[in-house]
């Protein structure tokens, strides 16, 4: 499981490192757009779960297709160097305005790449809202 919130840099050519807890995890780790204009980084086998539940979804809806072309078509495969650092590609560094400083934050069963500035107004808001997501997911029973 990933859990915890951690500050690294990205190097010029677009490598990060991986918090040392997380590497044993990551054998055979998936890159790819998330939400809120952030990188998702999955476990292979979290990923293949994923992959099939986007792929199930009715292909006549448009947001099914949106959908999965975000997820599915900016993944690749984020193999781990000898220190520890993966290579985030540049399409994706650009669709989540990744600067030098980044936030690896652990969401369980994902790692989530923000920019640091992003990661700030984003914890930010959702810091200010927090009573207000908390009534509405006591309505869903959480």
């Amino acid at each position: 499981m990933f859990i915890g919130e951690y500050k690294h840099n990205l190097d010029e050519k677009g490598r990060m490192a991986v918090p040392a807890k997380f590497r044993s995890q990551l054998k055979g780790a998936i890159i790819t757009r998330g939400l809120d204009k952030c990188l998702f980084v999955f476990r292979k086998s979290e990923w293949d779960i994923l992959a099939k539940k986007i792929m199930a979804l009715p292909l006549t809806q448009a947001n099914s297709r949106a959908f999965a072309r975000l997820m599915l078509s900016g993944a690749m495969e984020a193999p781990l160097d000898r220190q520890g650092r993966i290579l985030v590609p540049d399409y994706l560094r650009r669709y989540a305005n990744l600067k030098k400083q980044t936030i690896i934050a652990g969401v369980y069963n994902r790692m989530e790449i923000w920019d640091e500035a992003g990661w700030n107004r984003y914890k930010s808001k959702t810091e200010a809202s927090s009573d207000e997501i908390a009534e509405k997911l006591g309505e869903l029973g959480i």
